[in-house]
């Protein structure tokens, strides 16, 4: 399967980004599909995941409470719903897809990134 992220930009704190990740070819359909972070100077890191069959969802525990995944199967599209932006949130987000859980080596599949950028 192919994943193309798209969404990120540059905002203030406190405002909110919807990140969405395109799915094409054959879809992973009985596992996990998730977001994850690169933040400058650190590794890759679990932000959410979400089951395609309706399983989960899961949060990292930095953004649980301002950020929502979901999924809309007719249009094998995930998405990312970020609120209340910090400063910390500042990353290239990835999505990917065929994996398990939290485990990032378990993924199959990445999209490209998207660099998310929250000015103070």
């Amino acid at each position: 399967v192919q994943l193309q992220a798209s969404g990120g930009g540059l905002v203030q704190v406190g405002g909110s980004l919807r990140l969405s990740c395109a799915a094409s070819g054959r879809a992973f359909s009985t596992y996990d599909w998730g977001w994850f972070r690169t933040a400058p100077g650190r590794e890759r890191e679990f932000v959410a995941v979400i089951n395609w069959s309706g399983g989960g969802p899961l949060y990292a525990d930095s953004v649980k409470g301002r950020f929502t995944i979901s999924r809309d199967n007719a249009k094998n599209t995930m998405y990312l719903q970020m609120n209340n932006l910090k400063p910390e949130d500042t990353a290239v987000y990835y999505c990917a897809a065929g994996g398990n859980g939290v485990l990032i080596s378990s993924y199959r599949s990445w999209g490209q990134g998207t660099l998310v950028t929250v000015s103070s």
